[in-house]
Order: structure tokens, then C-alpha cells, then sequence
């Protein structure tokens, strides 16, 4: 199991992750063929609202994805003794809007069977985070029992983002989109990318901003909701977000680490009940 460290934000970090995950999803295909997880992926299945919940403002004003994730390449195993099932019940009864899961192996100690598990311990939708970089993935998102999955705008050629995109909605699988820059908003716009993930962290550098998420909200189209995506550590940093108007946040590095995610999540919330 390979976890880089704080020093290993280097410029061509991304382009070794997107190498590696070519090389699974090409082993994966050998394994089951592609046309075997479509006619799975297009069985009859409860599909749990993401996109949906996330057009407007939740019961407290704003929208938590709470993420469940062990490790990152920034910053090195997080949470090595994570219990999924006792994580994904606090965010649940903490008022989250959905879950967001890391799937991927090499760089975050993930596991795709983490999905099926969260998903008969709590009623919210599931997001699968991973880097796409072949239709494929998308087939077995669903098979995985994801309900959204993340698309990275620097990690797709423009032609694959919209091919991806249009798949998404022909296998009734929700898209959260990810940017950092103008262009690549301007890419995700055209490709015809409704819900818009604004990372703050530079995926290069591995650099972090909250003035990113700031300045590109101001950039949407009409009909695009926003979402700000790390960095968020305390209600401080929701509420600088929120005057920007964005209501949605991806959180996850402070929720995993802290022994009382419940907690937490309530007060980023700002519920009253707290």
C-alpha cells in the first residue's frame, strides 16, 4: 500500500495517480468485461437522490457532503482505525446531505466495497470520489451502489468529460464536476456540467485557498450549483464561504479526524440544536 506524505505534493503527482488508475481499470476490464458491468449497471435499482438534495439550501441554511476517507497523498494515513459504519451513522444523525467515499486504493487506503457497506447503514446518497478516467468507472459506480460519482475536469479531455456526462444520465448516475480554474470551469460549462465541485486545493501543488471557491462561484451560469471542496475546517470557513453564496460543502479531512464527527458536523452546520 503506497501513501505519499506531505512532501509528495509534486507538479506530476496527478499524472502518476491517472497513469496507475489506467492501469486498474485496464486490469478490470480483463476481469469483467465492459459489457457485462453495462447490462449490470442498467438493472432496476433505488436510486437515492444526490443532485437533488443539493439545489438548495438544507434545513440550516447549507449542505454537508461528509467524506469518509483514511488517507490522502497531501497529508499521509489520517485515520487508520476508521469504522465506515460508525463514521457514516454520526454524519447521517449530524444533519448531513450525503456521503462522499474515497474508492481508491493506492492513494487513500480506500476500498469500493465501502459503498455497499455505507449504504445499508444509512438512508443518504452516496458519492463515489475516485478519478475517472474511462467510461468504464461509470458502469461500475453503479454496480458499486453509488449514487453520484466525481469527474475531474483536469483529469478528462473535453470530449470524454461530455462523453461521460451524457453516460451519466443515460445510466440515472448524478455527476459532480471538478474544477480549480477559470478554464476549466469555461471546459466543464461546455461539456454541460450542472453541478460545479470548486476544489481549493491546487491538484498540482497541493496548495489550498478558500478564495478559490470565493472568486469561481461568482463564475457560474445560470443553473449551476456550486460546491466548495477543501480546506473547510470550522464554522469560520462555512460562513466566509456562505456570504460568497455557496451552500454546498465537501468536508472531510476534519470530520474523519475528530473523535466526534457528530458533533462537529452540527456545529458546521450551525444547528441550533447544538
Amino acid at each position: 500500500m503506497r501513501v505519499f506524505s506531505q512532501h509528495s505534493g509534486t507538479p506530476n503527482l496527478l499524472g502518476q495517480i491517472l497513469q496507475q488508475k489506467r492501469k486498474e481499470v485496464n486490469a478490470a476490464r480483463r476481469q469483467t468485461p465492459e459489457a457485462l458491468l453495462r447490462d449490470l449497471a442498467k438493472e432496476p435499482r433505488h436510486r437515492r437522490p444526490f443532485v437533488e438534495r443539493l439545489e438548495n439550501p438544507g434545513p440550516w441554511g447549507i449542505n454537508i457532503i461528509a467524506e469518509i476517507k483514511r488517507a490522502s497523498p497531501s497529508k499521509g494515513t489520517i485515520r487508520p482505525d476508521l469504522r465506515i459504519e460508525s463514521q457514516a451513522k454520526a454524519y447521517e444523525n449530524g444533519g448531513a446531505a450525503a456521503i462522499s467515499i474515497l474508492t481508491d486504493q493506492r492513494y487513500f487506503q480506500g476500498n469500493p466495497k465501502d459503498i455497499k457497506v455505507v449504504r445499508t447503514v444509512t438512508h443518504l446518497p452516496i458519492l463515489r470520489k475516485d478519478f475517472v478516467v474511462s467510461p468504464y468507472q461509470l458502469y461500475e459506480s453503479v454496480v458499486m451502489g453509488a449514487d453520484a460519482v466525481l469527474l475531474i475536469v483536469r483529469a478528462l479531455p473535453e470530449e470524454l468529460l461530455k462523453e461521460c456526462l451524457g453516460l451519466c444520465r443515460e445510466i440515472s448516475l448524478d455527476a459532480l464536476v471538478e474544477i480549480h480554474t477559470e478554464p476549466e470551469l469555461e471546459r466543464a460549462t461546455r461539456a454541460g456540467a450542472r453541478l460545479i465541485g470548486i476544489n481549493n486545493r491546487d491538484l498540482a501543488s497541493f496548495q489550498t485557498d478558500l478564495q478559490n471557491s470565493v472568486r469561481l462561484a461568482g463564475e457560474l451560469v445560470s443553473g449551476q450549483v456550486a460546491v466548495a471542496e477543501s480546506g473547510i475546517g470550522g464554522r469560520g470557513d462555512v460562513e466566509r464561504l456562505k456570504a460568497a453564496g455557496i451552500w454546498n460543502f465537501l468536508i472531510g479531512e476534519s470530520l474523519v479526524r475528530t473523535p466526534e464527527p457528530e458533533r462537529l458536523l452540527r456545529q458546521l452546520l450551525g444547528r441550533s440544536d447544538e
